[in-house]
């Protein structure tokens, strides 16, 4: 055997060696791919902060004041009918001239007062004067005749008894006397109307009031019923308002409404005023098929008849967890409400329930009253609702408040007061 067929001990451990190296090799491969990839991973991480931290600064900010907010609490709201209409006085009186004739004495105008039974005005009375003359003097001629029928009654029956003329002949009297008697009457009524068309020349109010049109100037010729003056009594006024034949089964006499009375068109100043049903029309109009329904002011003092009021008829109050209506948005499918969360907006679908109005410690010129609120579900208690003033903001917008921010516990606006 040759020196070249014998094993030595360095070639035996040629694979092993070879096989060290190769998993050492794949070690060191490893090594580097784990290393890259952390490396990729903390670049990711880092770009990924750097990318929030930039849309965060990026993200709009708006600034709110504690009167943009309202909070959600429990109200009670008083479900109500709208009425609106006219005031009017209850009492009112249109004083018409009753004989024809020139007007004479008319010195009131429009805002004078007057009394019961005082004299406006007077109708020339030369005519009416002349007729009663007339009417008197026919009365006593036919009274004269009826003295003189009766004298020749009498005659004729003691004629009759001592058998000297028949008995037609006093039947013939009898009669001339009674037609005589009826004259006699007649004239007397023709003078009564004659007198009542010279007291028809003065003109008195029927009533207690305040001048409200005048129709007609002194030295004018009038006709019969022609408009002189208008009064009316502002003691007492009420509200005429139509109501539509579903909605007046529930009005009832004695019911309570809030009204407000049209203001001042420049400032917006309007009048809150209470009103009760007094009366309810028993028939339907014609076409329309409303029934009136008649509201007594309670304190009318200061107001004129004519203005237009509008309110609502209390029926029924409800407590539910309510917020401003004009908070509430419509411009989804679905109304929603704009929330404060964490210093953000959010947006919140709600579901409306009753209406009403709730009054308010602080009143603004555009609501004098109160502050018309909505029953809302799928909301929590004590939420902060932004108000309609701010509009419409995209959600996750944020949020600073120009003071400090608002308690969730407590009312921020005196709408939800």
């Amino acid at each position: 055997m040759s020196e070249r067929d014998l094993p030595t001990a360095s070639s035996a451990s040629v694979p092993a060696q070879k096989r060290w190296l190769r998993w050492l090799g794949v070690a060191l491969i490893l090594l580097l791919v784990w290393a890259g990839a952390a490396r990729w991973l903390a670049s990711r991480s880092a770009a990924q902060a750097s990318a929030a931290a930039a849309q965060t600064s990026a993200a709009p900010l708006v600034e709110l004041a504690a009167s943009d907010i309202s909070t959600a609490r429990m109200q009670t709201l008083a479900q109500g009918l709208p009425i609106s209409g006219s005031l009017k006085a209850v009492n009112s009186a249109t004083i018409k001239a009753r004989v024809a004739g020139e007007l004479q004495g008319l010195t009131l105008r429009e805002g004078d007062t007057v009394q019961a039974g005082q004299v406006v005005a007077r109708i020339d009375s030369t005519e009416s004067r002349a007729r009663l003359k007339a009417a008197q003097d026919q009365a006593d001629a036919a009274k004269a005749q009826v003295d003189i029928a009766k004298r020749q009654f009498a005659n004729n029956q003691a004629l009759v008894d001592q058998g000297f003329i028949s008995k037609t002949a006093l039947d013939t009297s009898q009669a001339n006397l009674n037609a005589a008697q009826a004259t006699y009457q007649a004239a007397i009524a023709n003078a009564d109307v004659a007198n009542k068309s010279l007291q028809d020349t003065v003109l008195r109010s029927p009533i207690s009031g305040v001048v409200a049109l005048r129709s007609a100037q002194p030295g004018e010729r009038v006709g019969v019923d022609a408009r002189v003056l208008d009064v009316m009594d502002l003691r007492q006024l009420e509200l005429e308002a139509a109501v539509s034949a579903a909605d007046s089964v529930q009005v009832q006499v004695g019911q309570r409404a809030s009204l407000r009375i049209e203001g001042n068109a420049s400032t917006g100043d309007a009048r809150q005023i209470n009103a009760t049903v007094v009366r309810i029309n028993p028939n339907a109009q014609a076409g329309s098929r409303s029934v009136l329904v008649y509201l007594r002011i309670d304190e009318p003092a200061g107001l004129r008849a004519g203005l237009f009021a509008q309110g609502s008829l209390g029926t029924v109050s409800v407590q539910a967890l309510a917020v401003p209506l004009a908070s509430v948005r419509t411009d989804k499918p679905e109304p929603y409400v704009q929330l404060v969360q964490n210093d953000q907006v959010a947006h919140q679908t709600v579901g409306l329930g009753l209406r009403g109005e709730v009054q308010t410690a602080n009143t603004s010129p555009g609501n004098p009253g109160g502050i018309t609120m909505v029953a809302v579900t799928g909301l929590a208690e004590n939420a902060r609702v932004i108000g309609p003033s701010v509009g419409l903001l995209q959600a996750g917008t944020r949020v600073k408040f120009t003071a400090a921010s608002p308690a969730p516990a407590a009312t921020a606006a005196s709408a939800s007061r």
